[in-house]
């Protein structure tokens, strides 16, 4: 690639990146890492995702779930994206939050579906990352 393509290149992605509201400096960082937010499910006693049963009843009680967390637009998109994973009947809802307000209407709607006693609450509060 010539030096003339690749400014020519830079300024296409800078100019794309401002027409879909991309601030100048997120368009130059490095891309988010989950890495370390993933390292507490390496464990084999973890519940994972993967582990979320197939059958009708868990599957139903997980897209209840995650139906009634994506209708309250006051969630952040943190919240939207918790792990939700159904096993017999039992829930366990894991992932990063920025309030605690927001793990107690998550951990509020799993229990309205599943149930008390069926729930187990493994997110993280992480604090409130918005730009301010």
């Amino acid at each position: 690639m010539t030096k003339q393509s690749f400014a020519g290149a830079a300024v296409l992605g800078a100019m794309l990146g401002m027409l879909c509201g991309v601030p100048a400096a997120a368009q130059t960082s490095v891309a988010p890492d989950n890495s370390k937010m993933n390292q507490s499910d390496r464990s084999a006693a973890a519940v994972t995702a993967d582990q979320a049963k197939n059958d009708r009843a868990d599957r139903e009680i997980m897209k209840q779930i995650r139906t009634s967390i994506l209708e309250n637009k006051a969630l952040s998109t943190y919240a939207h994206n918790i792990k939700i994973i159904a096993q017999h009947g039992k829930v366990t809802l894991k992932g990063p939050v920025h309030s605690e307000g927001e793990r107690n209407v998550i951990e509020a709607d799993a229990i309205g579906v599943a149930g008390a006693g069926n729930v187990t609450d493994q997110i993280m509060v992480m604090g409130d990352r918005s730009p301010k």
